[in-house]
């Protein structure tokens, strides 16, 4: 799952434009579960073999890693002083590069419905609830109407960016401004653009109006810094925040679970097909602002409630082959921002800082990355489904009782789930709005659609869906005309050659139209990943 940048995706054939030098073998990774970079960095050759190494370098202290003996009464009973207050944080919604200004947007974060919009007036983008105060018709599918205002398509009210109603078509014009009252007003959350995202505070109090000035999201410089490029992505994930973050930090599944999507080192002794091995990785530092991590040559964090960043360590030198190719040494970051949707629901969004390669990004369309880093979350997504609905029937709290954990490539689940008892009560706290049961399991076909939950929210993908489709009606047509064509040719009118001509292109366009239909289909619609056949 968090190699949502394989070097090798099997389903998407792309020339690499790029080769890597041998200095990055190390540091690719970052983190291990950092296993890989941008799909077109697909090609090895002899002086630059990428390595996707699986594993970093063993630690030569492990004194800080957390115990991960399965009986460990510590991790289980520990309570912190220190509570984490699960609506007093910022979260991110979207990427403000899928976000259009058209329309306004609806989403979910922590179980609170939002409607995201642009305000042209205030030059802002504005988050609000996203019911009108009228008769709590959903904001999201209404319009901004030609003043700029959020209007309810419901009965037409109209509302500015602070959530102030402005009209109230129903309302006689010489009576009383029944508009103004506070009950005809919409709920205002506050809300920044920060690394390119748009964030939000999940309360509405006014109390929090400024709490900008207090308190500010988690700033991460890489994605602002213009000497990195930091293409981003964003996906509806079926299955909880807690599954997302913990796959997210945990390196030891990806030859196994995203088998065929991406090359790893063998192992000098090969214990199987995979090659999975022994992973030193250790908790360096837990309270309640998260922990940090170290993996050999990368470093991680988890800032709660939704970052888990990886990157490469400062403190470890170049190699001399780097130092004789560059003066810059070449450094890759992997984000994951996990957010807490609802129960079996939750939204990542991804982006992977470099300062190399930067002109890739520049000619290669963002949607062909997308669609091997889908791939990637596909790969898994059924069977993290399934294991959330076993976590639950033995119950969060009975989380280090239920599983074996007794290798060391565990510890960052270890440590979050740690986190999560000590501070965080063991579970998100979604305040009573849920019953504590999880959504029922869709149709496979239905919980694993790329189109709802991802290509409709990205303005790249949805692009290039809608596009493609174009080119496939237009090849049918093409197909059709050339039949008729043929048919209504008097014999003796053309030649022979002409007319096998006219046939050649008819099948060739239907050919191409329907291996087209299928590449759309695979690649926007619905990918199958059946592990038992890998």
């Amino acid at each position: 799952m968090e190699a949502m940048l394989s070097f090798s995706v099997t389903s998407l054939h792309i020339p690499t434009p790029l080769e890597t030098p041998t200095p990055f073998k190390r540091s690719i990774f970052l983190n291990s579960q950092l296993h890989s970079t941008l799909p077109l960095f697909t090609r090895n050759t002899s002086k630059f073999k990428l390595l996707t190494a699986l594993s970093p370098s063993p630690l030569t202290d492990s004194s800080t890693n957390l115990q991960v003996d399965d009986d460990d009464d510590e991790v289980e009973g520990e309570t912190g002083s220190e509570k984490f207050d699960w609506y007093s944080q910022w979260y991110p919604l979207m990427p403000i590069c899928d976000l259009d200004k058209r329309a306004p947007h609806g989403k979910k974060v922590m179980g609170i419905d939002v409607v995201v919009w642009w305000d042209r007036n205030e030059g802002a983008w504005q988050v609000f609830d996203d019911a009108c105060p009228h008769r709590l018709a959903p904001l999201s599918e209404g319009r901004i109407d030609q003043w700029g205002r959020l209007q309810c398509v419901y009965h037409g009210w109209c509302f500015n960016g602070s959530g102030d109603c402005k009209f109230i078509p129903q309302a006689p014009s010489d009576g009383p401004p029944i508009h103004t009252s506070k009950k005809a007003c919409v709920a205002a959350y506050p809300s920044i653009v920060q690394n390119d995202i748009l964030w939000f505070w999940p309360n509405t109090d006014p109390q929090y109006k400024d709490i900008i000035t207090r308190k500010k999201p988690p700033f991460i410089p890489e994605i602002d810094d213009p000497s990195f490029t930091s293409l981003m992505g964003n996906r509806e994930i079926a299955y909880g925040y807690e599954v997302l973050i913990e796959n997210l930090m945990d390196p030891s599944h990806v030859p196994y679970a995203h088998y065929g999507l991406m090359k790893t080192p063998q192992p000098k002794v090969k214990a199987d097909r995979e090659g999975g091995r022994p992973l030193e990785l250790s908790i360096e530092k837990l309270d309640i602002n998260g922990f940090t991590a170290n993996q050999g040559w990368s470093k991680s964090k988890f800032m709660p409630p939704s970052i888990f960043y990886a990157y490469s360590d400062p403190n470890k030198p170049a190699s001399s082959d780097e130092s004789k190719k560059s003066s810059v040494q070449r450094k890759f970051s992997l984000i994951f921002i996990c957010v807490p949707v609802s129960p079996g629901n939750s939204r990542l969004i991804w982006c992977f800082p470099r300062n190399f390669g930067l002109w890739i990004d520049k000619i290669v369309p963002r949607w062909m990355f997308h669609v091997g880093q889908n791939l990637i979350l596909d790969s898994d997504l059924y069977l993290l489904h399934l294991e959330e609905k076993k976590i639950m029937d033995v119950g969060q709290a009975n989380w280090h009782k239920a599983c074996f954990v007794p290798t060391k490539a565990d510890a960052l689940v270890i440590g979050f789930r740690k986190w999560l008892k000590k501070y965080a009560g063991g579970e998100v706290d979604w305040r009573g709005k849920y019953s504590g049961a999880l959504p029922p399991t869709p149709p496979k076909e239905q919980l694993m659609d790329r189109y709802w939950s991802h290509v409709v929210n990205c303005k790249s993908c949805n692009l290039a869906y809608k596009s493609l489709n174009v080119v496939e009606v237009m090849m049918q047509i093409i197909s059709v005309a050339s039949i008729g064509i043929v048919a209504i040719m008097k014999q003796g009118m053309v030649s022979a050659a002409t007319r096998n001509s006219m046939v050649v292109l008819a099948v060739l366009s239907f050919a191409l139209s329907r291996l087209l239909a299928h590449f759309i289909y695979k690649n926007f619609r619905y990918h199958d990943y059946n592990h038992a056949f890998r």
